[in-house]
């Protein structure tokens, strides 16, 4: 899975660098993983800028600004969370275009309302309206963290409509 999630972050990478787009990524679930993946890839200091691990609820507020109303009315795992991350990558960073992702990639933390595997990713590009989609993964933590890093990827690929090329 590693192999084919660093061919994607290639892709993108290329694609930003063509573009000369500068990218950022806020991850809570992911743990990293979007960032980690993006930095496999030689040369990506030309494309990526920085990545937020805010896994906790402070961080999110300290580190993106997410707003601490926006946590107790609507929770962490949620569209409205994924927004403000989103927006906050963009207002922290130097880039240009943002991914966010927020879940539960469990196996615990699931409720009946956001059972384990639901996740929320958001891209934007600087200037525009987030975008924002709710998943449903399934499959063990290590699947459904996995499953979030390539739709992360492909989904700021086909966001950032870089020729409409699909990403193969």
């Amino acid at each position: 899975m590693d192999t084919q999630l660093v061919k994607l972050a290639e892709q993108l990478g290329y694609a930003l660098k063509t573009t000369g787009d500068i990218i950022a990524i806020a991850e809570s679930c992911t743990g990293g993983w979007i960032a980690k993946v993006i930095t496999d890839v030689p040369g990506c200091s030309a494309w990526f800028d920085r990545g937020f691990v805010t896994y906790s609820n402070v961080a999110k507020i300290q580190m993106l600004g997410v707003n601490s109303k926006t946590l107790q009315q609507f929770g962490a795992v949620s569209e409205a969370t994924a927004t403000e991350m989103v927006n906050g990558v963009l207002a922290h960073s130097d880039a240009t275009i943002a991914i966010a992702v927020t879940g539960i990639a469990g196996p615990d933390g699931g409720t009946v309302e956001h059972p384990v595997g639901t996740v929320f990713i958001a891209w934007q590009k600087q200037g525009e309206a987030a975008r924002v989609v709710k998943k449903q993964f399934s499959g063990a933590r290590h699947q459904i963290r996995a499953q979030t890093v390539k739709i992360a990827i492909e989904g700021c690929y086909k966001e950032g409509n870089f020729g409409n090329r699909e990403i193969v």
